[in-house]
């Protein structure tokens, strides 16, 4: 194991053994009988049997489409498990801290708190960019969460500009890049530079790009290290069969270029979006996204309470720490787009 992960890792996980499934201890044969289920089924097919511990086909598609080996890869329920795994693994409760760049994405701050470890914010730039002196400001994080592309923001960060934060960190913290909306900006991912540094980790999901959020999966990409500590907290079956089957199609060669047409019907409707908001009188900001989401700041507050009237549901991020008056704009399909700019429209003219 990496000097790095056994080092930050909790001590009493280092020589802890993983509760061991029936499906992680395996086993052949015609006749199962190791892991108390039902021998019924009433459907097909049966899942009266428990799943995989991490399914072949989704496991080895992914690792496939995402260009790394399967040992650098685990499987989870939405990034969103993989985010409190890394937490759970490597963060002692009461004593250790994550640290996050705001605005970001809110699951980090909660993931900690529920595990009774502290938050370190660093708020990003006026331009949503990382702060120049983030890392003297770490005070001794465990972890360093950065979402690139950035909800809520929608702002980028290119490999060049991360890519000398994962080095410097090296022996002191481990950088998990949450690549949630990668596939909207490719160009931006840092999975190529996995057997580079050991503390780099890569959060993804099968919920945005691939149109599949009912399915919670996700995946974490790391050093091998790292892969083997998170296993050892994980829930016996993090992954359940229906979703392993589906998963596993859609990262066929097929599925995946069908995920491609949609990203790029999805970036065109976001930058006509932001075209036709140019036209709009009441609109202080419009933040171009790298991401299916846009965020734009209005005048005031007035704009939810109308869109809500027009049964037209956004995210509203005014309470949010320098978000004031902001909503974030989901780019729906192209009738609801042109039902959106339809509605934004009226709502410019009524209250200009």
């Amino acid at each position: 194991m990496s000097c790095l992960a056994s080092r930050l890792a909790r001590p009493e996980l280092l020589e802890m053994v993983p509760y061991q499934s029936a499906r992680r201890i395996g086993g052949s044969g015609d006749v199962w009988l190791n892991a108390n289920e039902s021998p019924f089924s009433d459907s097909l097919p049966a899942y009266n049997r428990y799943p995989e511990f991490q399914p072949t086909e989704l496991v080895n598609n992914y690792a496939r489409y995402a260009n790394i080996t399967t040992e650098q890869l685990l499987a989870t329920r939405g990034a969103d498990e993989a985010i409190e795994l890394l937490i759970r693994t490597f963060c002692i409760p009461a004593q250790d801290s994550i640290t996050i760049c705001t605005p970001t994405y809110g699951m980090y701050a909660i993931s900690a708190a529920t595990c009774n470890v502290a938050v370190n914010t660093v708020p990003l730039t006026a331009d949503w960019q990382l702060d120049p002196q983030l890392i003297d400001k770490l005070q001794s994080s465990k972890l360093l969460f950065i979402c690139n592309p950035n909800n809520p923001t929608g702002s980028t960060l290119t490999p060049s500009q991360l890519e000398p934060i994962v080095a410097a960190l090296q022996e002191q913290c481990i950088v998990v890049v949450d690549e949630a909306y990668i596939e909207f900006s490719p160009q931006l991912t840092m999975a190529s530079l996995l057997d580079k540094y050991p503390n780099l980790v890569i959060l993804r999901t099968l919920s945005k790009a691939f149109a599949l959020a009912g399915l919670r999966c996700g995946f974490m990409l790391a050093n091998t290290d790292i892969i083997e500590l998170t296993k050892k907290v994980i829930a016996p079956y993090p992954v359940p069969a229906p979703v392993g089957e589906i998963a596993g199609q859609s990262l066929s060669v097929n599925g995946v270029m069908k995920m491609t047409s949609r990203v790029a019907q999805l970036n065109k409707l976001n930058q006509q979006f932001c075209d036709a908001l140019l036209q709009l009188s009441g609109i202080r900001d419009i933040y171009r996204s790298g991401a299916n989401f846009v965020l734009v700041r209005f005048d005031n507050e007035q704009w939810f309470s109308e869109l809500a009237k027009e049964g037209i549901v956004v995210r509203n991020q005014s309470k949010v720490n320098t978000l004031e008056n902001c909503l974030r704009f989901s780019i729906g399909s192209p009738a609801e787009m042109q039902c959106l700019i339809k509605v934004l429209t009226n709502i410019s003219i009524a209250i200009k």
